[in-house]
């Protein structure tokens, strides 16, 4: 039998619960275990005026921020119109079916203000990670670290060479927001200090960004995302943003070990990374604080000529020589200097040079220095350090470790694909600083989701 047509036909009174529709097993039920938002109108109370109308409970904004970022909407305005359509969203919001979802350009007025004063995102994603401790997601015994690109949102049509690009010629009273940033950060280790190039491009938008060729393909402009993350369960416990350059990524290294030991007191026993952290003086700086480093040396002093290289030298610290292969001494000094000028360079770089006449004689010369009339040896300031770092590739634990150096590499993979954060959509520093912390406190939440589901309810008959 054919049926009859469905006539929609209002009713009096409705009887609706948002509770009952959501279903228990959805992901938000899971999250909004984990978020806790009581404390957030006291922390910001003293940026909020005492007079005027009520403003829009921060609480509601936060939440709404978080629904963004744990499920990939990546745009404010579809934001407001999926809280407004999608039940389960609306539950997590704690808003009614007849109240109001604020505003998209809400969220700019906060996020520039109040948000941003307060450092309100840092003290959320602080909060996760505290919830991750608590639930013994995080023992802080090895941790890894680890830069993303994150495309900028800037195009090299809107830009200028470095040759004309003049910053002092900028007035910051009539600067865009992200230009005045940009004046702000150029003393800071992380972007304008990082190093003293200058890049080949700087955008008239987003001047903080980096221009970068690094992926291999067609250059853009980006910012670095750098994550340092308990090995455990691959959680973040600090988030950091940079200029796209390597100084300002393995800097940040000494930013986030210093922050995560002051604010809960986790000092790592070693420190997984890849070979661009493997510098001296980085190498220097972990080892001189008892931080074993599971990173692959950075090392320039290999050959192409199949001579011997300075690896196959044995150093000798209690003579202050090397050992060539062949059992002869390579010295630094061979006489005591009364005049300090003609001692040590001071620049952190030593020489060592064997005799003139040793190597004339020696059978092993042509594999040696074919070309030169004797062998030297240069050794820099963190060597130490460095062979400290050689002799910990060699064990089975470093094995270990460079599988679990995926994990942050899993993690960005996720950010990228899952939460669709390739590219940023706020300018400046502090957009980016704003979008990295959202989107680690948003994975942060889905691990804990996922380790700990919330309980199911048997449905009644």
């Amino acid at each position: 039998m054919l049926g009859q047509k469905q006539e929609a036909q209002a009713a009096l009174f409705y009887e609706f619960s948002l509770e009952d529709h959501v279903p228990q097993d959805h992901l938000i039920r899971s999250i909004d275990r984990f978020v806790d938002l009581n404390g957030i109108r006291q922390y910001l109370s003293q940026f909020y005026s005492h007079t005027g109308r009520p403003s829009i409970d921060p609480e509601l904004l936060i939440r709404m921020l978080l629904v963004g970022y744990c499920f990939g909407i990546r745009s404010e305005r579809r934001l407001c119109e999926e809280v407004h359509l999608n039940l389960a969203y609306r539950w997590f919001c704690r808003l009614d079916l007849s109240d109001r979802v604020p505003d998209h350009s809400t969220f700019s007025k906060n996020r520039h203000g109040r948000f941003r004063e307060s450092d309100l995102l840092r003290h959320l994603f602080e909060m996760t990670v505290a919830q991750c401790i608590d639930e013994g997601l995080v023992s802080g015994q090895r941790m890894a670290i680890d830069a993303s690109l994150i495309e900028a949102d800037a195009n090299k049509q809107n830009s200028t060479p470095k040759e004309d690009w003049d910053a002092s010629a900028i007035d910051p009273a009539d600067a865009p927001r992200a230009v005045r940033e940009y004046l702000d950060t150029l003393d800071e280790a992380a972007f304008g200090a990082a190093s003293e190039v200058q890049p080949k491009f700087t955008s008239h938008s987003d001047p903080a960004s980096q221009w970068t060729a690094a992926r291999k393909g067609p250059a853009f402009f980006s910012y670095s995302d750098n994550y340092l993350i308990d090995t455990d369960h691959g959680v973040i416990v600090d988030v950091e943003a940079t200029r796209s350059i390597r100084q300002a990524e393995v800097g940040s290294t000494k930013t986030m070990l210093k922050r995560v030991k002051e604010k809960f007191d986790l000092h790592p026993e070693r420190i997984i990374a890849d070979t661009a952290y493997g510098t001296g003086p980085m190498l220097g700086w972990l080892v001189d604080r008892k931080i074993a480093p599971h990173i692959p040396v950075f090392d320039k002093s290999g050959r192409n000529d199949g001579t011997w290289t300075r690896a196959e030298f044995e150093w000798d610290a209690e003579n202050d020589q090397y050992i060539c292969p062949e059992g002869q001494a390579l010295k630094q000094f061979r006489r005591n200097y009364s005049d300090p000028s003609r001692g040590p360079t001071g620049k952190g770089v030593a020489r060592y040079r064997a005799l003139k006449l040793t190597c004339q004689s020696c059978p092993s010369k042509s594999k040696c220095c074919p070309k030169a009339d004797a062998r030297k040896i240069t050794r820099e300031e963190h060597e130490d350090a460095r062979q400290v770092a050689r002799e910990i590739a060699k064990t089975r634990q470093y094995d270990v470790s460079m599988k679990l150096r995926k994990k942050v590499e899993m993690l960005f993979a996720h950010l990228k694909r899952i939460l669709g954060l390739g590219r940023l959509r706020l300018l400046g520093p502090c957009g980016a600083n704003d979008e990295f912390l959202l989107a680690a406190t948003a994975q942060n939440l889905r691990k804990l989701a996922k380790i700990f589901p919330a309980p199911q309810q048997m449905r009644t008959a």
